[in-house]
């Protein structure tokens, strides 16, 4: 009808770019986002998707930038800790740990009194402690 010369459509010619041959063929415009896509695009995410199943690819992320954001996470971590404060099970572990340590700093001074005694007393009393309990 368009190519016709008996009837001429009035309205909305005036979007037409070109008059229409019926030898030109139009391409629908492709939407962004949409499914269809070139096939090389397509094998491309395909083979994207199986190395991804499989562990090939490779990190996304340069060392340097996971480092710094590793860093980053946890100096956040540490400042969260700071501002919560301990809990009843730390505050526990830290007092079982300072009673060790007085314990084991106990010990010391007992080993350091001991090697202060000459050798002849420390037998003496050990002479002493066995004659008790043999008896």
């Amino acid at each position: 009808m368009e190519g016709s010369t008996a009837r001429k459509k009035t309205g909305y010619g005036h979007h037409k770019k070109a008059d229409f041959n019926g030898d030109e063929i139009t391409q629908p415009r492709r939407l962004n986002g949409s499914s269809v896509e070139t096939p090389s695009y397509q094998n491309l995410h395909r083979e994207l998707l199986l190395s991804h199943k499989r562990g090939l690819l490779l990190e996304e992320k340069p060392e340097l930038t996971r480092v710094l954001e590793q860093r980053r996470l946890d100096l956040h971590k540490e400042e969260e800790m700071a501002r919560r404060g301990p809990s009843d099970l730390e505050t526990e572990l830290r007092k079982r740990q300072q009673k060790l340590e007085e314990y084991e700093q106990e010990e010391i001074r007992q080993r350091e009194k001991q090697q202060k005694i000459p050798e002849f007393v420390r037998v003496k009393d050990n002479l002493r402690r066995t004659q008790v309990s043999e008896q």
